[in-house]
């Protein structure tokens, strides 16, 4: 017995950091959160949609088990709303216009009646309220200890179809909360991020006589056009100095992936297969994973970019036609029924290239165009169930998914 019980933990542990084993934080073993609201400026309505922002996103970081009771008290009151007394931690925050007309709020953290954490927010606007609540979100997580949500404060680009041959492309936060049309008018797809800064990026117009990838500066309003191709021409991802692009390109009939160097403005081929060859997705430097149908079907695929050799990523699921990457991990979207009377099931599973372990992300409805976030702690992912089209966020390390859905249109692509 104590032998099977010493294997056992040593397989544990062999397991411990692989995100591939699923890992469920359960709700009692969290801490509990109540939200004390103290606000003195601003309109009930308005309030309540701050209130219910924040308390999303204390969800989302997943570290609490959060009361949604809405309890009002003054900021300086000494004890804490009465119906909180028993939880772990409270948290009273008040929002309020100061003299020169902007938005500020304040934060302070309680802990068995003692304040152990505060702090003070300004921005001009309170248009981008909800900037300030993924804010103060992401600094109570910090304080916790627990491992970076900076993706929480990063933008998300995205391209909303409202008409045949007609999108919008929208700079949003990852709630969908705040929402900004950078292009109208035509037909723009397929956005991407062209820097970490996030105030520059690419897309493809379909308004001319080939489809061509353009580039806007945010800053100046400039846009400006990089490549054209015939076919097919879409930017599917960018390395991480901003120097180089992976192109699908169809200059001659059959897609291909393409490396394009920003500054030289040349490109090179990197596939070379007779069939098809879409959405590359930069691994490291010197690897990329992309989608084939070298097997007769969608699969995943990785190569080095200096070589010709490919190896076969994945080998469950027989239309498995999107993919992203973060170091050892690739997340890939698997068509799970085959139903030509019905819509059919398209889910995201997770491999890890180190072991042969398989894990659903999502049950239901149509889910793709997976994205790593930067530190690969996060998933963003469309889905599109029952006419709501919605972008998604998946927690890795807490096996949590939340749905944002979108007010109208529907989600073509993405980038965060």
């Amino acid at each position: 017995m104590k032998a099977l019980f010493t294997l056992l933990f040593i397989i544990s542990l062999s397991f411990a950091n692989d995100a591939t084993i699923e890992v469920i934080k359960k709700v009692e073993s969290l801490p509990s959160l109540a939200v004390e609201e103290s606000s003195t400026s601003y309109d009930d309505t308005f309030k309540l949609k701050f209130f219910k922002s924040f308390i999303a996103d204390l969800n989302v970081i997943s570290i609490f088990n959060v009361d949604r009771h809405y309890r009002k008290i003054d900021y300086d009151a000494n004890d804490v709303v009465v119906e909180n007394k028993d939880m772990k931690y409270v948290l009273r925050y008040q929002v309020f216009e100061d003299d020169s007309g902007y938005f500020n709020a304040r934060m302070k953290l309680i802990k068995e009646s003692q304040e152990v954490m505060n702090k003070n927010y300004r921005i001009k606007k309170k248009d981008f309220y909800m900037f300030i609540s993924h804010a103060m979100a992401y600094d109570i997580n910090e304080f916790m200890g627990e491992p970076s949500v900076e993706w929480m404060k990063r933008k998300v680009i995205f391209s909303r179809v409202v008409a045949p041959k007609k999108s919008e492309l929208v700079i949003a936060d990852y709630t969908l909360s705040y929402q900004f049309v950078v292009v109208s008018g035509g037909f723009n797809v397929f956005p991407k991020w062209a820097n970490k800064a996030q105030n520059k990026f690419y897309y493809t117009s379909f308004d001319g006589d080939k489809p061509t990838l353009k580039k806007v500066d945010i800053k100046t309003g400039k846009t400006k056009s990089i490549i054209s191709s015939d076919g097919m021409m879409i930017c599917s991802d960018v390395s991480d100095d901003g120097n180089k692009l992976l192109l699908t390109m169809a200059p001659k009939g059959q897609p291909d992936i393409y490396l394009y160097d920003v500054k030289s403005k040349k490109r090179s081929r990197v596939t070379k297969y007779g069939g098809i060859d879409v959405n590359g997705q930069f691994i490291d430097d010197k690897n990329i994973v992309f989608i084939s149908n070298r097997l007769g079907y969608p699969n995943v695929f990785s190569k080095e970019l200096a070589s010709n050799d490919v190896e076969q990523m994945v080998y469950y699921g027989k239309s498995n036609a999107a993919c992203t990457a973060h170091n050892e991990y690739i997340v890939y979207k698997a068509r799970e029924s085959s139903n030509a009377f019905s819509k059919n099931t398209f889910n995201l599973h997770l491999i890890s290239t180190k072991t042969d372990f398989i894990r659903r992300l999502t049950a239901s409805g149509v889910n793709e165009f997976p994205r790593f976030s930067k530190d690969g702690n996060a998933i963003l992912f469309i889905k599109n169930y029952k006419a709501q089209s919605s972008i998604g966020i998946i927690r890795l390390n807490h096996n949590k998914n939340y749905l944002f859905p979108l007010k109208y249109g529907k989600v073509q692509s993405m980038d965060w």
